[in-house]
């Protein structure tokens, strides 16, 4: 432990396996937290209300004061605020305290450094003045951060992710329910290698919240025959296909995309408890088609990827993760095979773009912890 700081906290990035842009849809995801994390050093500074937060990425800091929160013009800090705003909603033992943060996730790569930031941060606050908030409080509340402060109306996948994973395990979580189900992920000898495309993408740009009301524009049309209907949750392909007519094509399309995701994702459960990779496989190329074609949130660097992975009988299966407009591809590969597909799709990409490719290992980790 750093002698000049009380807490050390580490807040893991995630993958997430298939179930793509159905959580905001009250569907299911497959996410787990992986052995890529933010870590934080807390400490208070005996003051009622000054604050001091470092990152030392950046290489830049910024203070405020518990008693004037407000959004801030600097993009990241609205993450920090944000956390701020929505605990002293719930606690008033809020104190001045000093953090300072440091991150191994690629920022845009789609493995979620923002609900990692939100997440850390929360649950060292929490720990350092004993706020007696659960950790499903810590989730909701790092979710409604990124709502009400960044301006990303986001599922809630990233930020449950990020707190409640197991090692060794997936999370089938239901995002209407919020029960959920950990599956072993024994996939050996085949691993989980994403790509980074090193495109960098702005969820907040708009995009990401445009799909958001498409989908709910067409659940509002639905519900006008089926009143029951709340969310895309409770539509399958046979009751959206009544509306085919009703419905612009860009938001049938949007609409289709979910319904089919959401059954997508619960078949790949049965093929991980089955032991069925090849199926696996079958369904995140699948996934990558249905966010190419229907969804529209993939981009020419990422096709490219998925594209090539087709040619190696030891990739299964690969498909953009994470919101998408670049970030990473997520390739289901032969152990065997991890350094010579490396090796190659790097060149090939860096011919076609000129970019250079990031590749890295995956593996299922434990949610936000102390570092003892």
């Amino acid at each position: 432990m750093d002698a000049s700081y009380d807490l050390i906290v580490n807040s893991p990035g995630r993958i997430n396996i298939i179930g793509e842009h159905t959580d905001y849809n009250n569907g299911f995801v497959l996410p787990t937290a992986i052995d890529k994390k933010i870590q934080f050093k807390f400490r208070k500074n005996n003051s009622d209300k000054n604050c001091l937060v470092k990152s030392v990425d950046f290489d830049t800091q910024f203070s405020f004061d518990l008693l004037e929160i407000s959004k801030s013009e600097t993009q990241w800090e609205n993450y920090i605020l944000g956390v701020v705003y929505e605990i002293q909603q719930l606690t008033s033992n809020l104190k001045g305290f000093d953090c300072v943060f440091k991150s191994e996730i690629p920022i845009g790569s789609g493995i979620s450094s923002s609900a990692a930031l939100e997440c850390g941060l929360a649950f060292g606050l929490n720990e350092l003045f004993d706020l007696k908030l659960t950790k499903l409080q810590i989730v909701e509340l790092s979710q409604r951060a990124e709502h009400n402060y960044v301006g990303t109306k986001c599922g809630i996948m990233d930020q449950y992710a990020s707190v409640m994973s197991k090692e060794g395990h997936v999370i089938l979580l239901d995002c209407q329910s919020l029960e959920a189900t950990y599956v072993p992920m024994n996939i050996a000898p085949y691993k989980l290698l994403l790509l980074n495309t090193n495109v960098s993408h702005n969820l907040a740009s708009g995009e990401y919240n445009t799909r958001r009301q498409q989908c709910e524009s067409g659940v509002a049309i639905i519900q006008k025959k089926y009143p029951a209907v709340q969310s895309l949750r409770d539509v399958s392909m046979e009751m959206l296909s009544e509306f085919k007519l009703d419905l612009s094509t860009v938001v049938f399309d949007r609409c289709s995309y979910v319904v089919q995701e959401k059954e997508r994702t619960l078949n790949a459960v049965e093929a991980l408890k089955n032991n069925d990779l090849k199926e696996l496989g079958a369904l995140m190329y699948q996934t990558h088609d249905g966010l190419q074609h229907l969804y529209e949130v993939s981009c020419k660097e990422l096709d490219f990827l998925v594209d090539f992975s087709k040619k190696y009988e030891q990739v299964l299966g690969a498909r953009v993760m994470g919101g998408g407009f670049g970030g990473c591809s997520i390739n289901l590969i032969h152990e065997t095979a991890v350094a010579q597909f490396t090796a190659e799709v790097s060149k090939a990409y860096f011919e076609e773009f000129e970019i250079k490719l990031t590749a890295f290992e995956a593996m299922p980790c434990e949610g936000t912890s102390i570092e003892k």
